[in-house]
């Protein structure tokens, strides 16, 4: 599995967090069960390489980087979303922003502008083209306003 296509498994597991009750790392059990993923490869082309090595590693960093630090993450997104309330917000465009800000915030390995990109090219997936350019903002504001200068690349 790529570390792109780890990325938009991320991103869709951030999403269930949102919905529901369980912890990240139940939620990764789950997710992850060898027998559950084969059966959703045969759905849905995201599961037909199942992740292992660093991109299972990878994932795991990140969704439960995600899970323990969502309060702060969906602060981020508040403040930087001005004119909108968060609970109006799409909510696959709020998991997006959730991986590519734990990255920026806590995965100093993955470059800040990679992280963008990659969130932006996963957004247009799945959302539309003013929605694309709403995470594309954020992200931007949240760079230029919460790392320094020398993180911005």
């Amino acid at each position: 599995m790529t570390r792109t296509a780890a990325r938009e498994l991320a991103v869709r597991l951030a999403y269930e967090l949102g919905y529901t009750n369980e912890s990240a790392s139940a939620l990764l059990a789950r997710a992850l069960d060898r027998e559950e993923y084969d059966t959703l490869g045969q759905e849905d082309t995201l599961y037909q390489s199942y992740p292992e090595g660093q991109a299972a590693s990878y994932l795991r960093t990140v969704v439960e980087g995600v899970g323990a630090h969502g309060a702060e993450l969906d602060g981020y997104i508040e403040k930087y979303a001005i004119g909108w309330q968060f609970a109006r917000l799409p909510r696959v465009a709020t998991a997006i922003m959730r991986v590519a800000m734990y990255e920026m915030l806590y995965m100093p390995e993955i470059p800040n502008r990679t992280a963008i990109n990659e969130a932006v090219n996963i957004a247009k997936r799945y959302e539309d083209e003013k929605v694309v350019g709403f995470i594309n903002g954020i992200l931007g504001s949240f760079l230029r306003g919460e790392l320094p200068e020398e993180e911005q690349s």
